[in-house]
């Protein structure tokens, strides 16, 4: 009895070793139930981050109607990619970034693996900085008062924790977390949209360029999921339907993302500014006494979205070629995702807006590299690859001229993006640029 317990006692912390990163999860470990798929995708995108962006998007120039579509565009462009990312894990049963050697060589998936790492790194600070705040302010109802970086170190430390367990307390963390917020934040939602001040009957120009820069920040807000997507489905049995799995990730991001930044379009008449601090002050006062609920909410709603970057964070650490364990790269992605929060607190929006925005440079080619391989090739004829692969060239050299002649941010702005008046169209050419070259010169899928 004792020796058949131990393994069960055990089996909630995912294996430690680099080696099981690399590899494919065994068979006999694959027994994920299919719903998880949903609260994988559903859960992350739970917090204030979404309605921050819907708040934003008022700030940026739109009025509600155009805001309204940029949020139903954007977020449909973004997630489709995602969900269609989702569908390798199960075949392959390998991380999201393994699973990119097959186009890029084991030497190519270095590069876009280490930045993928600092990606997870940066969403930590993005996740953290409102949850932060939000637990203090918690606290401080109770008369406690907790300094800024205590407070964030107290959720840095249970995500942390999650993450060292790995993907199947990540896992149940998206599920059970993930149902709990869900009623909290649908419960928010109804009595703010009821007593919130919305500009529903505001209407005003909006210039095509402000529309595409408001569609381009609602598309990373899902496409930024793309290089996590099978990290989270390599553990369902690889007879698993690959439609289901696709359609049932497509419904979790945007039964998330879209309700919460349509709702942070309707409470922009009442919050002063885009900032979580902003949003925070406004729940507390338009919800009375649900305020106290809302900021606990806010503070747990960081720990399903943390977990989850500090998990992929690292297996990204190892796939960039760094031997260690994995616990000791989870380790090292919360410290500094803690280091990267208190560094950036006050300064949330920039921070925010430029972060989503420049990463897409990187993620989009390298999404369109991965899901031509995927599919539009024959996958018998591709095996994995050793070295630095066609593929690996097309997306350095699209990401480096993407970023060069198309970026807008208040750090750089290419010349082709000053020539459309600031809009921001390079994620689009990096994809479709990325995708078609590497497609074009691939052998394709054999007829049966």
């Amino acid at each position: 009895m004792t020796q058949d317990a131990a393994p069960r006692a055990y089996a909630i912390m995912e294996d430690m070793s680099a080696a099981a990163v690399r590899e494919p999860v065994p068979q006999r470990l694959k027994t994920m139930k299919m719903d998880r798929v949903f609260w994988s995708h559903f859960a992350p995108n739970l917090g204030p981050g979404g309605w921050v962006t819907g708040a934003l998007l008022v700030s940026m120039g739109l009025d509600f109607k155009t805001g309204v579509a940029a949020v139903l565009i954007g977020n449909l462009i973004g997630a489709l990619p995602v969900a269609l990312a989702a569908a390798i894990g199960p075949s392959t049963g390998l991380t999201q970034m393994e699973a990119s050697r097959r186009a890029l060589g084991q030497k190519g998936l270095r590069l876009p693996a280490f930045l993928n790492w600092i990606y997870c790194v940066g969403w930590d600070a993005v996740n953290n900085l409102p949850a932060a705040t939000a637990l203090i302010a918690l606290l401080l109802t109770s008369g406690v008062r907790l300094p800024f970086w205590l407070a964030l170190g107290v959720l840095a430390g249970v995500q942390m924790l999650a993450s060292i367990y790995g993907h199947h307390v990540v896992q149940a963390l998206q599920k059970y977390l993930g149902a709990f917020l869900l009623f909290a934040f649908g419960l928010i939602g109804i009595v703010f949209a009821i007593r919130g001040q919305a500009p529903l009957s505001i209407h005003h120009p909006v210039s095509v360029t402000t529309f595409l820069l408001a569609v381009g920040v609602l598309v990373s807000f899902n496409l930024s999921w793309a290089s996590y997507s099978s990290d989270y489905t390599r553990y369902l049995p690889a007879s698993s339907n690959p439609t289901k799995v696709v359609l049932l990730a497509l419904a979790g991001l945007l039964a998330s993302a879209i309700p919460f930044q349509i709702l942070g379009l309707i409470s922009a008449g009442s919050v002063a500014n885009a900032s979580p601090t902003a949003v925070i002050a406004s729940l507390q006062h338009t919800l009375g006494p649900l305020g106290t609920f809302a900021l606990a909410a806010i503070a747990l709603s960081s720990i399903t979205g943390n977990s989850f970057n500090d998990n992929t964070a690292s297996y990204s650490l190892i796939s960039a070629g760094f031997h260690i364990p994995r616990v000791a790269a989870a380790i090292l992605t919360a410290t500094l995702g803690y280091g990267l929060a208190v560094a950036g607190a006050g300064r949330y929006a920039t921070f925010y807006t430029d972060y989503l925005m420049v990463t897409m440079y990187w993620i989009a080619p390298w999404t369109g590299i991965v899901l031509a391989d995927w599919y539009c090739t024959d996958h018998a004829l591709r095996p994995a690859q050793k070295g630095w692969t066609r593929g690996a060239t097309i997306f350095t050299l699209t990401s480096a001229l993407t970023i060069g002649l198309f970026s807008t941010s208040s750090l750089y702005t290419g010349p082709i993006a000053r020539w459309l008046d600031g809009a921001d169209i390079g994620y689009y050419v990096g994809f479709f640029v990325a995708a078609g070259c590497y497609a074009a010169g691939m052998p394709r899928r054999t007829s049966s």
